[in-house]
């Protein structure tokens, strides 16, 4: 497994997926995406956003719209995918990153905090107003030092072992599934043999 900058060309299957998630899509560019993919077979795993709040003020960095496929979740694959967005922030001179989660606990395992709205920058209250009109739920403000990053050794360990977990296997088609009864059913070609 591995975790890379998407491509103009998973345009389409990122929204997709971040359609069928229920995950923000606000102010779409999938040049802000990275995408996990396995090694052998290139099989897209998950997926994250950073995106950059531009204000006067200065600016502000947020993960966001961070999805793994249900053949992959409880693997690392998020973990992996939040680990490269807080790299590509710190490249970006970020010293902070913020998220709003509605899970909190599993931000909290890399060193993510709660944050009272009031503590919030304004661009950021003004993002997590918009958040909490689109999405159901309680989400919480949370914020990274990137200082602060750590990942755990035992989702560092699942990413380099993960694997897909397809428990959609297409059953063989049967002639009953055609409304026939194979027992008094004729064949056209059928020699009687």
């Amino acid at each position: 497994m591995y975790v890379r900058d998407a491509k103009n060309r998973e345009e389409v299957w990122l929204l997709d997926h971040i359609e069928a998630m229920g995950l923000d899509d606000a102010a779409f560019r999938s040049r802000d995406y990275v995408v996990a993919l396995d090694e052998e077979t290139n099989e897209k795993a998950g997926f994250g956003r950073l995106r950059v709040h531009k204000t006067d003020e200065g600016d502000y960095c947020e993960l966001t719209g961070i999805g793994v496929l249900d053949a992959w979740r409880g693997q690392g694959v998020g973990a992996h995918v939040i680990e490269r967005l807080v790299e590509k922030s710190g490249d970006a001179g970020f010293d902070v990153v913020y998220s709003f989660a509605l899970e909190p606990t599993y931000l909290a395992q890399f060193g993510f905090e709660p944050v009272p709205t009031g503590e919030l920058p304004a661009p950021m209250r003004t993002r997590l107003a918009a958040k909490r009109e689109t999405m159901t739920g309680d989400i919480v403000p949370m914020r990274l030092s990137l200082e602060q990053f750590e990942m755990p050794e035992r989702l560092r360990e699942a990413f380099k072992m993960a694997v897909s977990v397809d428990d959609e296997s297409t059953p063989e088609e049967a002639p009953e599934d055609f409304g026939i009864d194979p027992e008094s059913a004729t064949y056209k070609y059928d020699t009687g043999r």
